[in-house]
């Protein structure tokens, strides 16, 4: 797998993108008032501007700085002597559990926010909002993520694991998919639903700082930061933020 991790992101994210806008086509959530010609140009753009930046700036990025710390037997991981499979499980828990924090702190921090913002400044919600992020943000992402993974001593499998799921469930969750209340309600319980993490794109500022997590959505309970619906309603919420309203 490590070997062929380029493929591996790159045939998931295809994969996921195209399922997703099939599925918005089919079954929308929401109508969007912005079509897509106006917003996916400049949401798919960044998408090739941020890649650009993390491999000029990371040449090793996250998975080379598990191997770097594998070998040299750094982080917490290594020192415990765990069975492999456990420190897979384990690694890729905890790198889901720091991305909820690094979220929370992009949104408390001022200046943080005024990158991450970009990402909340988009007026709809859909499968490219999930990839719209400052550059800069990114840069800072990987920063922090490289330090955890070296902290943590993950194998470089899990941080593989994690990145592909990761990106997986962030296109899937900002998806305007409608997903039967049943089995919507029972997804929630194992992952980042598209009706959990809208409310976290709720122009009321309550709403916009809760529902955190990307991945799993065991942390907001955890932590405190869970909602479960909008007080608008997923129909009659305003997306996006006060600062930002014209196209």
């Amino acid at each position: 797998m490590l070997g062929n991790e380029v493929v591996i992101r790159l045939g998931v994210f295809t994969g996921i993108l195209c399922v997703m806008i099939l599925a918005e086509a089919a079954a929308p959530r929401r109508d969007q008032r912005y079509t897509r010609r106006q917003r996916w140009p400049h949401n798919l753009l960044m998408v090739v501007v941020d890649t650009l930046v993390v491999r000029l700036l990371f040449p090793v990025a996250a998975v080379g700085a598990a191997v770097m710390a594998n070998e040299q037997a750094w982080g917490l991981l290594n020192l415990a002597n765990l069975p492999v499979w456990l420190s897979v499980l384990l690694g890729t828990i905890a790198l889901d559990l720091a991305i909820y924090f690094q979220h929370r702190i992009f949104h408390a921090v001022p200046w943080l926010w005024r990158l991450h913002r970009m990402h909340h400044a988009d007026l709809e919600f859909d499968v490219t909002t999930g990839l719209r992020f400052h550059p800069l943000e990114i840069v800072f992402s990987m920063a922090i993520k490289i330090s955890v993974v070296v902290a943590l001593g993950a194998p470089a499998i899990a941080v593989l694991i994690f990145e592909v799921i990761l990106n997986a469930t962030s296109m899937f969750n900002h998806g305007n998919v409608r997903l039967p209340q049943g089995l919507e309600q029972k997804l929630r319980r194992l992952v980042v639903t598209p009706e959990m993490h809208r409310v976290h794109h709720s122009i009321v500022p309550e709403e916009t700082n809760s529902n955190f997590g990307f991945n799993l959505p065991w942390w907001d309970r955890l932590f405190g930061t869970y909602r479960d619906q909008p007080a608008a309603g997923h129909i009659g919420m305003i997306i996006g933020i006060e600062d930002f309203r014209e196209p």
